[in-house]
Parts: structure tokens; sequence; C-alpha cells
């Protein structure tokens, strides 16, 4: 049976971006906290940000997928509230975290919007849930963490059909290339399949929805994993290929022209508008190559539908763990040395 009690509240858990051109550094700056970051790529993307307002579309996409959310949620008669917080930038998760005890929550549910396992991806922010409530200190709620969904149907289904809408407007024969925020090697969780367990995870990602359009359109076609964003002091090795390489070499193939599936994000921010949108579609037309980019998840229906569904399977124990690959359904409580980082 369902036990609605056995959660009040639903904790919407981000990246994070500016607002206003004001917030870039400060925002970067927390970011790169830590790390070896070297100063003209920090400028460098600071420029990113400042060419589009100084304004993420992270944040805006983000209000609206709460507001979303919690309307499933009300539909589905489970009306849960949902908070929103940041690891980056405002609302911060230890405000919001302070907000929801303040407000009474004991007990909450998280849900992160990374789809995948490694430590940027999944371990770094439940690290950052654990140093919020360590900071807001007696009260704070319990806050468990919802399992990934990188095979999930709600996951798959908007990219299928965003990537069919994308080959409309490229020659027939393009090649598909999904891309993914590219890190450190030593940061894929050696656990799992050889190779890392996030490596893995997109690579069944990328080839479910290669199937469903092949489903869809009736015409398999090639496809490929590529990585994009690195940053950082380079002298450590970094998964690959990077995408504009990737770019180059089907070029040189006789690709009669690409899609690119940002397959490792599920909502269209900095990583998605510029490094794909500016970066790899100059390399596509500096090699005469026909481009265009399917749309994330964002908002769409399905994957709002995801989330009300992966709640529920929380509650209720007879809801189906729905999963597509042999990799999921993933577990609910990562274990002890899951995802840890490795140097």
């Amino acid at each position: 049976m369902s036990d609605p009690t056995a959660y009040d509240a639903i904790l919407l858990l981000s990246f994070g971006g500016p607002e206003k051109p004001d917030d870039v550094m400060p925002f970067l700056d927390h970011v790169v906290r830590g790390r070896r970051v070297p100063a003209e790529r920090m400028a460098a993307v600071a420029e990113h940000y400042l060419a589009r307002g100084g304004v993420s579309p992270l944040n805006g996409i983000n209000r609206e997928l709460r507001a979303a959310i919690e309307q499933g949620l009300a539909d589905a008669g489970l009306p849960l509230p949902v908070y929103w917080g940041n690891r980056h930038w405002h609302p911060f998760v230890e405000h919001t975290v302070r907000r929801m005890r303040d407000d009474g929550v004991r007990r909450a549910l998280t849900f992160v919007t990374s789809a995948y396992s490694s430590y940027s991806a999944c371990r770094q922010y439940q690290d950052d849930i654990g140093l919020a409530r360590a900071a807001v200190g007696d009260g704070a709620p319990e806050i468990d963490r919802i399992r990934h969904y990188f095979d999930h149907p709600g996951f798959i289904e908007p990219f299928v059909a965003s990537t069919v809408a994308a080959l409309s407007q490229v020659p027939a024969g393009s090649h598909l290339v999904f891309t993914a925020h590219s890190i450190p090697r030593h940061m894929a969780d050696v656990s799992g399949p050889e190779g890392g367990l996030y490596p893995a995870q997109l690579r069944a990602a990328s080839q479910l929805v290669a199937d469903g359009v092949a489903q869809s359109t009736g015409t398999s076609r090639s496809h490929a994993l590529a990585y994009q964003s690195a940053s950082g002091v380079m002298d450590v090795p970094w998964l690959e290929p990077d995408v504009g390489d990737h770019l180059r070499v089907e070029h040189r193939n006789g690709a009669p022209g690409v899609v690119l599936v940002p397959i490792g994000f599920t909502a269209d921010h900095m990583e998605v508008v510029h490094d794909l949108d500016v970066e790899a579609a100059a390399v596509a037309a500096e090699l005469g190559l026909p481009y265009a980019r399917a749309a994330t998840p964002g908002t769409h229906p399905a994957y709002v539908a995801m989330i009300v569904e992966l709640i529920r399977e929380r509650l209720d124990p007879s809801v189906p763990r729905r999963a597509l690959s042999t990799l999921g359904p993933a577990h609910d409580r990562c274990p002890v040395e899951c995802c840890l980082h490795r140097e």
C-alpha cells in the first residue's frame, strides 16, 4: 500500500547558475573552489555567460520543473510540497534545507537533475546534502535520494522525440553523436563494467535512444558517444573523444551530416547552449558538415511523469521499477564506496 506519510516534501536539487552579470564570477568561483582551473579558462567561461546577459538558462528551467513536479504530484493524489536548492548558486541547498526545517519538514526525497553515476554526477550532490544538514543542525530533515534514471522510459522518450525532430534538419543518413560532460578518468566510478560505470550508463542510454529513433523512423543509423566541456588542468587523462575531434573524424569519413544529442544532460544549460550550440556548431560550419542539435528533456511531460513515478515507487513497493537496460533499475541507496573521488 502507498504510504504518503513516509515523506513530507520533495527537494529538487540542481547545479545552479548566475542570473545577472554580477553573479557570474562569484558563481564560477564557487564551482571551481578547491580545483586547479587556469585563470584564462575561468575568464573564457565567464564570457560564455556574459554573452547571454550573465544569465544561465538552468534556473528558469528549474523553476518551471519545480512547478510541474508539484502539479504532477497533486494530480497523482500526492500533494507534497516541492522545494528547490542548488549546489553552486541561489537558492543554495543549505538555505533550502534550513527553510524546510523551519517549515516543519521531517523527511524528504530529493530528485537530482543528474541521471548518472560518478563523483561529480552523484556523490558530490549527496555530500552537499550532508554538509547542508550539518550546517542547519538540530531538526534538519532526513533526505533520501531518488535512484538514477538514465535508462528510464521517461528519460529516453524525450530524447527520441527531439532526435527525430533534429534529423529532419539534416541530410538523410546523418550520424548521431551522443555527448556528455567529460570528467577525469579517475573520477569515473571504477566499479561495474570495464571502463567505469559512468561511461557504461552513457553508452546504454545512447543505445536506447538510437534504438528508439530507428523504431520511430524505420531507419537504423550509425552513432557514437563523445565528450564535451572538459575544464581544469589537463595533466590527467579525461574521458574522450572530444566532440570537436569526433566531428572532424566523421567529416573525414564522409558523414552527410550530424545530429548532436546531449544525452548526459537533463536541461539546456551553458554546457549545452554554448559548448554545443556555439563551439561544436562552429566546428561543423568550418567543415561544411550539416549540423543539428536535439533538445534535452527540460520540462517534457514524459520526464515530469517519470519524476512523479520515481517518487511513487519509493512510497509504494507495488509500483513497477522500470528500466530499459540491464544496468538498471539502480539502487535506492548508494553503497558506501560508490562514486568516490579517486585520485
